[in-house]
């Protein structure tokens, strides 16, 4: 019997897993990156880098659930609206179901007939994933989505904060920039293979944006820093 392993059911809380983890080691190792070119000490450093990790993972949670709840807020609006029309037009709503086969490939009477049974058996449910594109896989979950983008952000945060704690703090800038890159491509490998997607194009694309995002942070700790002893 041939099984094939799909990942489309994984995207609702793996968008925000990889966002909040690659959100938390960047802006982590970037706080630190930028306060470590304007600082000789230690200290300065860590409180950075903590402060950075506590409101990025409070930050996270709450946008992601805010954004997702409002994505849910139009999903459930949409399925009143298709609701209600199923109950005062039926007629019109299965022509509308049908004229969407017919528009897949299907002949007129085939359609008709997928239609009226597909209708019979779930009405709301043929509307919802065939006409507005709601399913229960990819359904917005804002409490998912927020537990999971808070909770990977503090993964990737703490890896950062390690390489604050015990770094030469002569050459902190350096070991964050390499680590981070390091903790950037396993977690571009980590997000290919939980979502069956290319590992290589997953990493390159994070490893270059990140390296651009430091070399900022880097830039203005240069430029507009105070060495503090």
């Amino acid at each position: 019997m041939h099984v094939e392993n799909h990942y489309i059911n994984r995207s609702g809380w793996l968008r925000a897993a990889v966002l909040g983890a690659n959100d938390g080691i960047l802006s982590t190792t970037s706080l630190a990156i930028g306060v470590a070119a304007a600082s000789v000490t230690r200290e300065p450093i860590l409180l950075a880098a903590v402060a950075g990790l506590v409101a990025g993972a409070l930050s996270m949670a709450a946008g992601e659930y805010v954004s997702v709840s409002s994505q849910s807020d139009v999903e459930t609006a949409d399925l009143k609206r298709e609701k209600l029309a199923l109950e005062t037009t039926p007629e019109e709503e299965l022509e509308e179901l049908t004229d969407i086969y017919i528009q897949r490939g299907l002949n007129k009477e085939l359609a008709r007939q997928v239609a009226i049974e597909l209708t019979a058996h779930n009405a709301l449910e043929a509307h919802a994933r065939d006409e507005l594109g709601i399913n229960e896989i990819t359904q917005a979950n804002p409490l998912t989505a927020a537990f999971a983008s808070a909770i990977s952000f503090i993964i990737g945060g703490l890896l950062p904060l390690l390489v604050a704690i015990f770094a030469p703090i002569q050459e902190m800038v350096f070991y964050q920039y390499g680590f981070s890159i390091l903790f950037l491509a396993f977690s571009g490998v980590l997000a290919a293979k939980a979502g069956g997607s290319k590992t290589l194009q997953a990493v390159v694309r994070i490893c270059i944006w990140g390296t651009f995002a430091m070399a900022m942070s880097a830039l203005v700790g240069y430029l507009f820093g105070v060495q503090t002893t």
